[in-house]
């Protein structure tokens, strides 16, 4: 078994290294291109280099400052660099061009002679009309603010093999969605690289606009957490002798809750001061807030199984209830990383089909068999006449219900969302999308708190063979030991307590199917 436990973790490690290393290819609002290579996009030839929302710069920004929070917004360029190879480097090359466009000035990008398919780079017959230079980009004045687009480049000469875009700082003035792409129109550049970087910042700091509110938002959660934990810790230490499994589990889910918060706070805000995604912090985040999700569902299928309540241990269960629960805390993860983990632009839903889908099933495993096993649990408590557990259990039923109605709602409207948001042109709300599933989550869990806090009537909800679990015990009093007349001195043997017979059969068949459970 150790070994076998060994394996998995080695396994486990190794998942998670490889997940690091594949998500870890570019860093933060400083964005890297290390030899990043031109695509086909219909007659041009692309990079796609960024792509955030960028506030407009503040009427007093201090443009000469150096502090992340001067209240100057831009997109600056440093050391660009394009590349051939020496072998293609015997001829003076068309312009490659840098464009820098607000995505609602889109539709000036490109164009077509005769309505036909539109193009990107302008052709023969465009240059005939005179519209625009054959073998550059096609774009056309904003008619919000003329000298949009900015678009500049440069081009090889013969036998070069290296051409630098001269630093270039664009000051951002309009508040927007902002696109930077990198085009070249020559069909003999098709070994062509770029390398360099390009600096995006906003008025407060170098968060990227869609990021900018969760920075406040998990500083507040970590302020909700810490307020819940001084609750939860305070019952703990009060009432620690009727503390139950259950709510040693709780407090581990609280405890990871903040460190969860605490961390996506400070990645932010690091991320906010130098610009560069911490990468190790955001790793860790990521890696706590997996592991509560995982403790947290794993913790109400317990529960809605009846385990402490109704039934000492899962029995053959538990290595069913581990075992999904570990593929759910691997699938999670990996798609964690790769949505964070050196993510860059404001681009929402980048994971791939394959990474969400089995998350998304898991899920519905869960909520599945969470219902299924708190109506059987139900049943059972209402059988035997548990009242005070079957009232609390009703509460936690009607919780989970008004959760999973609310999360199926809210599931619908982030469909709704990002269909009618393809170029992001919503992304000051996006950040509204995970902070709902943040909250709803820690909601729950304060139902959870409130409902299992540790009291000094903790333990009348803990499972118990005690006979008097058959009857409500704030309306019964019985004796379990019948009365028996006084025995004489000639009495050598007294006679054994006998139990309660109730109307409907003997304890005993209640307790030796309490055994079987």
């Amino acid at each position: 078994m150790p070994v076998k436990m060994n394996q998995s973790v080695v396994v486990l490690l190794l998942l998670l290294f490889l997940g690091l290393m594949l998500v870890c290819v570019s860093e933060a609002s400083v964005h890297e291109y290390k030899g990043d290579k031109f695509v086909s996009k219909g007659n041009a030839f692309v990079v796609h280099a960024g792509s955030e929302g960028i506030y407009s710069s503040f009427s007093d920004a201090h443009v000469n400052e150096t502090a992340a929070n001067n209240g100057d917004s831009y997109i600056r360029f440093e050391k660009i660099t394009f590349r051939r190879s020496i072998d293609n480097s015997n001829f003076s090359s068309g312009l490659i061009q840098a464009l820098v466009f607000e995505v609602e000035d889109r539709e000036t990008i490109g164009g077509s002679a005769y309505g036909g398919q539109r193009a990107v780079c302008c052709t023969a017959d465009l240059s005939k009309l005179g519209v625009c230079t054959q073998g550059e980009v096609i774009h056309r004045p904003s008619t919000k603010d003329p000298s949009w687009p900015q678009v500049f480049g440069i081009k090889f000469e013969v036998d070069e093999v290296e051409a630098t875009l001269p630093s270039n700082s664009i000051q951002i003035t309009k508040t927007g969605m902002y696109n930077l792409y990198f085009i070249h129109c020559d069909l003999n550049l098709k070994d062509l690289v770029v390398e360099g970087k390009s600096i995006w910042k906003n008025p407060t700091g170098y968060l990227p606009g869609r990021m900018a509110p969760l920075m406040n938002f998990y500083g507040f959660m970590s302020l909700a957490f810490v307020i819940l934990g001084l609750f939860w810790f305070s019952q703990y230490a009060r009432f620690w002798r009727e503390v139950l499994h259950l709510q040693n589990c709780i407090t581990l889910v609280i405890t990871l809750g903040m460190f969860e918060m605490a961390l996506w706070y400070f990645e932010y805000a690091e991320f906010n001061e130098t610009g560069v995604r911490p990468m190790g912090i955001t790793a860790w985040a990521v890696t706590f807030g997996t592991v509560k999700r995982t403790v947290a569902r794993v913790i109400i299928l317990m529960v809605a199984m009846g385990y402490g309540v109704v039934r000492p241990t899962l029995g053959g269960l538990t290595s069913k209830v581990i075992m999904l629960g570990g593929t759910f805390f691997l699938a999670s993860e990996v798609l964690e990383l790769v949505e964070n983990v050196g993510a860059v632009s404001d681009l929402s839903g980048k994971a791939r089909l394959f990474l969400v889908l089995p998350v998304a099933i898991l899920d519905a495993f869960f909520i599945l068999w969470i219902f299924t096993s708190l109506s059987s649990t139900l049943n059972k408590l209402q059988a035997r006449r548990m009242m005070t557990k079957l009232d609390i259990y009703r509460k936690f039923t009607n919780a989970l219900a008004v959760a999973v109605i609310v999360s199926v709602g809210w599931i619908c409207y982030e469909l709704y969302f990002k269909s009618n948001d393809i170029y992001n042109e919503k992304w000051q709300n996006a950040w509204i999308i995970p902070a709902f599933w943040q909250i709803l989550s820690f909601s729950l869990l304060c139902v959870i708190c409130a409902l299992w806090a540790p009291s000094q009537n903790s333990m009348r909800y803990a499972y118990s063979e005690d006979v008097n679990e058959e009857f409500d015990k704030d309306e019964t009093s019985l004796t379990l030991i019948k009365p028996s007349p006084m025995a004489s001195k000639d009495v050598r043997s007294v006679p054994e307590p006998r139990p309660v017979q109730s109307n409907n059969g003997a304890l005993n068949g209640d307790l030796e199917e309490d055994k079987r459970e």
